[in-house]
């Protein structure tokens, strides 16, 4: 159990690491959209590249900042039974939800966007928009993102047996967002 969470650890600090680059991603997403807005009111320039990183950046926050919300426990749930349940319980929801839902989907979409990345590589693809960028440097993003979030999963799994087997306190504080 040492190794396994040792492992975990590690898995979380790269995926924490992680998260500041969708961090920054978040911040120059908006600057560009700002930017972009700005130039075509100002000065009735626009160009379909602007609008395009922005998606880019967008997805790309997406797909790396996908495993950070798993570790932080942050993810969508339904959460009217679960949190009425004892911690024991809710550790055994985790633990089969990780193993028969999140990470056969996760793997299974990391290996099938490997050649939806490799293909576009290959191709040299271009975006069919007039001024359009590369396709690949963002297609990349869908099987390292999910491989990301399948290692978080695998060491969401590892601590839940830890804290089942009592090498680890049950710590599974959520904080339902405020709507």
């Amino acid at each position: 159990m040492k190794f396994a969470l040792a492992l975990s650890g590690r898995i979380d600090a790269l995926n924490q690491r992680l998260s500041v680059i969708a961090d920054w991603l978040v911040f120059l997403s908006c600057m560009v959209s700002a930017g972009n807005a700005f130039s075509r009111y100002a000065f009735s320039v626009s160009s379909n590249a602007w609008l395009e990183i922005q998606w880019y950046m967008f997805g790309a926050l997406v797909m790396l900042g996908a495993s950070y919300t798993l570790k932080k426990n942050e993810h969508v749930r339904v959460d009217i039974v679960y949190s009425n349940l004892p911690t024991r319980w809710q550790i055994g929801i985790d633990i089969f939800g990780g193993i028969l839902f999140l990470l056969p989907a996760t793997v299974i979409l990391a290996y099938l966007s490997w050649p939806v990345f490799r293909n576009s590589w290959a191709l040299h693809e271009f975006s069919s928009n007039a001024g359009g960028l590369l396709r690949w440097p963002i297609k990349i993003f869908l099987p390292i993102g999910f491989a990301l979030l399948s290692l978080q999963g695998l060491s969401e799994l590892i601590k839940r047996v830890a804290m089942l087997t009592g090498h680890m306190k049950a710590d599974l504080h959520y904080e339902r967002p405020l709507q």
